[in-house]
This record gives C-alpha cells, sequence and structure tokens, in this order.
C-alpha cells in the first residue's frame, strides 16, 4: 500500500516508529531465548565462529572460497586453521601441501597447483563442498577431506582413525 505524501505529515512517521520499537522489542526478546536467533550465536549449521589469531592475506581469500563453494565460511576458516596453521608453504608427513593440505592426486584431479595459495584455497573449498554434496553431513564431510571418502564409505561414516576422529571433533567445536 502506498501512503499518499500528505499522510506523512499527519503522525504517520510517528506510528511506524512506534510499530517498529514494538517489533525491535519483541525481535530481542527471541533473541533472548534462542542461541539461534542471537545476532552473536554461531555461525550457520551450527559451526562455531572462527576465533583464530590469523588476521593475514590469506584469511579473505579463503572466506571468498567458501563463498563461492556454498560451505559455512566459518567451517572453512576452522578447516584451513587445523589443516596449515594459515602457512601456505605447509607440507605435511603424508605429503599434503598449501593452506588447504590438498594431496597432490587431489589437487591433479581438481586441476589445480596446490603450491599457488589462492588456487589451494579454492580448490580445498571445492573439494569439501563435494565432499558434503556426496554425503549430505558436515561431520562425513570432513572426515571425508582428511581420511578420504573411500574411509567413509568403507566405515559407514567417521572411521575409527583417532586423527580423523579428532580432527573432525576440533573443525565442528565439538571437543
Amino acid at each position: 500500500m502506498t501512503l499518499p505524501v500528505a499522510a506523512w505529515g499527519q503522525g504517520v512517521p510517528e506510528r511506524f516508529n512506534r510499530a517498529f520499537d514494538v517489533l525491535d522489542g519483541r525481535a530481542a526478546t527471541q533473541y533472548q531465548f534462542s542461541a539461534r536467533l542471537r545476532p552473536d550465536a554461531d555461525s550457520r549449521d551450527g559451526v562455531p565462529a572462527y576465533v583464530g589469531g590469523y588476521t593475514g592475506p590469506w584469511l579473505e581469500v579463503a572466506r571468498a572460497a567458501a563463498r563461492r563453494h556454498g560451505i559455512p565460511e566459518d567451517l572453512y576458516l576452522r578447516l584451513v586453521h587445523q589443516e596449515s596453521g594459515w602457512n601456505p608453504e605447509a607440507v605435511s608427513h603424508a605429503g599434503a601441501i598449501g593452506l588447504a593440505q590438498l594431496m597432490p592426486d587431489t589437487a591433479t584431479l581438481l586441476g589445480v597447483d596446490p603450491t599457488d595459495p589462492s588456487a589451494n584455497l579454492d580448490a580445498g573449498a571445492r573439494y569439501l563442498a563435494q565432499q558434503y554434496r556426496d554425503f549430505g553431513r558436515w561431520d562425513h564431510a570432513l572426515a571425508a577431506y582428511n581420511a578420504g571418502p573411500e574411509a567413509v564409505r568403507s566405515h559407514n561414516g567417521i572411521p575409527p582413525y583417532a586423527e580423523t576422529q579428532d580432527y573432525v571433533r576440533i573443525i565442528l567445536g565439538t571437543g
């Protein structure tokens, strides 16, 4: 409904302001009792907010990669923190490379140079998104990212490997 311009001079803004004040008060009450609705609550999908100390240049690249591939930003930031501690030159004992710790075969499959930090972050987010599409659960997607999708399939869930179980718990903030 469009109000005539003349109506604005006859108390309409004040009525709207009072109505908005009431609605704001109701919303604040709802936030008070709902952890999910509070603006300062954990990020979407129940993933705790990333509170790591890293503030360098790769943080925004990782955020953009997460958004581009439709995964929760905080989840991906926690993954990168866990995988490499934000070291673009990290190489694991298993041979995983870079910020998102891509295995060479995975990097080849994804068509990226794992030593290029931007490409590494984008490919890591793309690979995690694929695992989520395949498994439909973040805990299983993270387990597949860490131990490989075949391990998750063969165990019908998170494999009984201490490293993988700890990895999933740490990133999801459940342990």
